[in-house]
């Protein structure tokens, strides 16, 4: 018997957290995939980030407030800010197509974010099984494959922006979104 029970709750916020990540990829996947919808798109990401940033927020209280934690304190806060961060970087990119006026769709950028959905349903599994050290692992090999993965269609990506005579705007446009999409997926 605890005589000061563990505050346990943070692993509820984590999963939502996680959600959050999963739904926000799939979104940034179809706002590339769809880019007529943009605006819409975008403004779907940016409310996953108001709900990210609220979720943290919490996060950030319950651990304030807490003598016990499930894991170590300086562990809660780095996975709480490192997810967060990521939703954060997906809402970038979506503001950055908006801001360039996207109104092509690139198959490299398809295939990125593509991955990026891959990676963040990887991530929220292991998110849920946080308690069980070697699932987490297991997972976590599989993220740094498609990370690797993601490498490699990155480097096509920019190296295909410089083939022939393209158009320099494109070229920095393109790039800074498929730099954007390949800092969420590693």
């Amino acid at each position: 018997m605890r005589l000061i029970p563990k505050d346990e709750g943070f692993f509820d916020l984590f999963d939502a957290l996680a959600e959050r990540l999963t739904r926000s990829a799939g979104v940034l996947h179809e706002l590339f995939t769809e880019p007529t919808r943009l605006d819409f798109f975008a403004g779907q990401i940016k409310e996953l980030e108001h709900q990210a940033d609220e979720i943290t927020h919490e996060i950030m209280l319950r651990l304030d407030r807490s003598f016990v934690t499930p894991l170590d304190r300086e562990d809660i806060h780095e996975l709480a800010t490192t997810l967060d961060n990521v939703v954060d970087l997906m809402d970038g990119t979506a503001r950055r197509a908006q801001m360039f006026h996207l109104a092509d769709r690139r198959e490299p950028a398809k295939q990125l974010t593509a991955v990026l959905m891959r990676a963040t349903e990887l991530i929220r599994q292991a998110v849920h099984k946080v308690r069980d050290a070697h699932e987490v692992a297991r997972i976590g090999r599989e993220i740094k494959k498609l990370e690797e993965e993601g490498d490699a269609l990155f480097s096509s990506a920019v190296g295909a922006l410089f083939e022939g005579s393209p158009d320099a705007l494109e070229v920095i446009k393109w790039k800074e979104l498929y730099d954007n999409i390949e800092h969420a997926i590693d």
